[in-house]
């Protein structure tokens, strides 16, 4: 386990930063560290750390939307109003509409099967984009308008109510039928998730004015809190939804507004702990990605891909109708929501595994995703806010 977590670091921070050298996002170099050394290529990393893989991931995760909320102004979000709540599903549901209706012709699954690929496929990376909204919070871009809080948010939710399509059409193919019952457990999982992260934050910041303590053990403290949130989700999951993740964000959210100079000092230890976290993210969803699976999906499921952006990119620009943003900026938002990772990464695979006959299918074009759409995603985004984005 040591060896390979000494071969993940260096190799991983190795990779990166020739990446970096290049002008492209390091995570580039990190996912490829992930593939060089996963389960599927040369197998250097322990069992332990792969079997572990989907919740170091979590952990990752947690980080850096506890870091959002901590610069998640919610004044600033409530005057993008109707936007940030479009762009929570509106895009996804594009993408997903696009897939069922062109991937029996590409691929010739069957509709039911082509709407699995698509709930797989129409999750935006929270990974790939927060982090990179937070620097545009820091360095002023687009502040104007509360463009990076609209992103943040929307690409949060998104996650949310793509993993309760991708539920019940699972259910639907194994013969239970559509559950729209199902569709509930989105807002209750939202408003659940909103509200206990805003308990969680409340205890908080009132445990931090009762009894004097270190920065540090503060931030133990709310990760150890959004620990407990998720365990919670998994928990109760059968009786009620919550959203662990969501809540992480709140929960972060609500510390800035009740103590905005101990959110910031907070925010930037996180920032710091971001940089491990980000490291272990990427290279153990590199090593999810099962590379033998691209040659099978072919160019005709490149085009699928493709094909589906162009319909997210249509959704993402009917959320933005009737704003102040401008055309730069509406194209700014179109861009910073194409980059997949995590949740292709996460449930790609998960057809497959039950047995389904297109499972194999399913998964390479979730792989070829992330290869795809990571790329051009980041460094579209790194490329591109200085020019599209005013900076205040």
């Amino acid at each position: 386990m040591l060896l390979s977590l000494a071969l993940i670091v260096l190799l991983g921070s190795a990779l990166g930063g020739a990446v970096q050298k290049l002008k492209m996002p390091a995570l580039l170099g990190m996912i490829a560290t992930g593939i060089l050394l996963g389960p599927y290529s040369l197998n250097l990393i322990a069992p332990v750390i792969i079997t572990s893989s989907a919740d170091l991931r979590q952990m990752a995760l947690i980080i850096i939307l506890i870091r959002a909320g901590l610069t998640l102004d919610l004044q600033n979000l409530k005057k993008v109003g109707r936007p940030a709540f479009l762009m929570c599903f509106t895009p996804a549901v594009f993408e997903l509409a696009a897939v069922i209706f062109f991937a029996p012709f590409f691929l010739g699954l069957t509709y039911l099967d082509a709407a699995i690929m698509g709930a797989v496929l129409a999750a935006v990376s929270p990974a790939v984009v927060i982090p990179r909204m937070l620097k545009l919070i820091e360095s002023g871009y687009g502040q104007g308008k509360s463009i990076p809080q609209l992103i943040m948010a929307g690409a949060s939710v998104d996650d949310i109510f793509v993993m309760v399509l991708f539920t019940s059409f699972i259910g639907m193919r194994h013969g239970g039928g559509f559950d729209f019952l199902s569709l509930l457990k989105l807002p209750v999982s939202i408003i659940l998730g909103l509200a206990i992260g805003n308990l969680g934050g409340l205890f908080i910041i009132w445990l931090c004015k009762k009894i004097h303590m270190r920065d540090t053990v503060k931030i133990l403290l709310m990760l150890s809190a959004s620990f407990l949130f998720v365990a919670l989700e998994a928990a109760v999951k059968s009786y009620v939804p919550v959203s662990g993740l969501l809540a992480a964000m709140a929960l972060g959210a609500t510390a800035l507004k009740k103590n905005a100079a101990l959110a910031g000092r907070l925010s930037r230890k996180f920032s710091k702990l971001w940089i491990g976290a980000e490291l272990i993210l990427f290279v153990l969803v590199g090593a999810a990605v099962d590379i033998n699976y691209i040659g099978n999906a072919g160019m005709l499921a490149a085009c699928l891909i493709f094909t589906a952006l162009i319909f997210r990119v249509a959704g993402v620009f009917i959320c933005l109708l009737n704003t102040k943003l401008n055309k730069k900026e509406r194209i700014f938002c179109a861009i910073s929501y194409l980059p997949k990772a995590t949740v292709q990464a996460a449930i790609g695979g998960i057809p497959l595994a039950m047995g389904f006959e297109s499972g194999g299918i399913i998964l390479s074009v979730a792989v070829l995703a992330i290869i795809i759409t990571a790329p051009i995603g980041a460094v579209g985004i790194d490329l591109s806010y200085k020019k599209l984005l005013e900076k205040i």
